[in-house]
């Protein structure tokens, strides 16, 4: 067996309240809460708004209430300005005029509003601001604002590389899925022409045999035709189909071309996966590169050794090869590839020559 000439973004289904980007969607709505919530109580608390009122005054958790509103409105502004803002600029095209209106936006409406928020506040509970109070707090907003966006910014970029890496795996799939079904519709027109001109050499030489041999590729189209759908085959399947296409090389060359299987290679097929018609392209390739005649008869020796299949056989070129359309082996090679990951494994020396198929287990360890 010698090597052939060519060898080798829609709605996700989340609530309305759930936005983002126009690819990248955030449920963000129980860290809005329990930030806004959080911010609410705590600023006041450790800036000294609340002057000497106490829990036991009932202007207390008025005041308590109001800032929590005024903590909830500066996160819901300051979150609908950054989705606004990421629908037209990205860190990757425009990172410095994104930083600048990002900073801007969030500083000019937050100051302003944290201004006016407590003031209100103030005149809410009858309790005037705190010498040095309303500076401390617009500065702690500001910061607390800018530490939030950047979470929210990093959240986005966080799925964003997830979102692309999801998006090359699938462009990768379709990609091998396409070369694959161009490479498996390339296999039956070559099978079938190889079959026909064995049969069309019988009719002319043995008519009562063509009859046979008729019947016989009727039996190896029928799996031909059932394996089409299918990447991955059974081994003990391939092995069946491959005696099948022997009989049909009998009807013409008698028992000048045989198979010899390695022990055990039959007593755990069923464990093992191959392409589709691996073997057949195998054998078909020896059969077209080497001598046969009945006295000195072609034997391809197939033996598993632990995940790959190893097929050889005795050198034995043709004076005149025949012709080959370099698809078989190269095609066989690529098929291999995209399904296992590992490609054919091609070992000549001046008698012998042998390929190695990757297997594929049936079931995952």
């Amino acid at each position: 067996m010698n090597p052939d000439a060519g060898a080798p973004t829609a709605d996700s289904g989340l609530p309305k309240s759930v936005t983002g980007s126009a690819d990248v969607r955030v449920d963000d709505r129980l860290m809005m809460v329990v930030g806004s919530t959080s911010f609410g109580l705590a600023i006041p608390a450790l800036t000294g708004l609340y002057g000497r009122l106490g829990p036991g005054d009932g202007r207390f958790w008025l005041g308590q209430a109001g800032y929590i509103v005024l903590a909830f409105a500066i996160w819901a502004g300051n979150r609908w300005l950054l989705f606004r803002q990421r629908e037209h600029f990205d860190w990757f095209s425009q990172p410095w005029r994104k930083l600048v209106l990002l900073v801007a936006a969030n500083v000019l409406y937050t100051a302003p509003l944290t201004v006016l928020g407590l003031w209100l506040c103030a005149r809410l509970i009858g309790q005037p601001l705190v010498p040095g109070a309303l500076e401390l707090v617009v500065a702690v907003n500001v910061i607390c604002v800018l530490f939030v966006t950047h979470a929210y910014e990093t959240v986005f970029l966080i799925r964003e590389r997830e979102s692309d890496f999801l998006q090359v795996e699938r462009l990768e799939r379709a990609r091998a899925q396409a070369e694959l079904g161009a490479l498996k519709a390339q296999v039956d027109p070559h099978f079938l022409f190889n079959s026909l001109n064995t049969l069309g050499h019988l009719i002319g030489h043995d008519p009562a045999r063509a009859r046979e041999c008729c019947d016989t590729l009727a039996e190896i189209y029928r799996y031909v035709l059932a394996s089409r759908e299918r990447d991955l085959v059974p081994l003990g399947d391939e092995l069946g189909f491959l005696r099948q296409y022997q009989q049909l090389l009998a009807a013409r060359f008698g028992d000048a071309v045989q198979l010899v299987l390695g022990d055990g290679i039959e007593g755990d097929a069923r464990d093992w996966l191959v392409p589709p018609l691996a073997l057949q392209a195998l054998l078909e390739n020896a059969v077209k590169h080497n001598r046969t005649t009945r006295h000195d008869p072609l034997q391809l020796r197939l033996e598993r050794r632990g995940d790959r299949l190893h097929a050889g056989n005795r050198r034995r070129p043709r004076s005149s090869a025949v012709p080959g359309s370099g698809r078989g082996l190269a095609n066989l090679d690529e098929r291999c590839r995209l399904l296992t990951g590992r490609p054919l494994v091609r070992r000549e020396t001046p008698d012998d020559f042998e390929v190695v198929l990757p297997l594929q287990p049936a079931r995952s360890p």
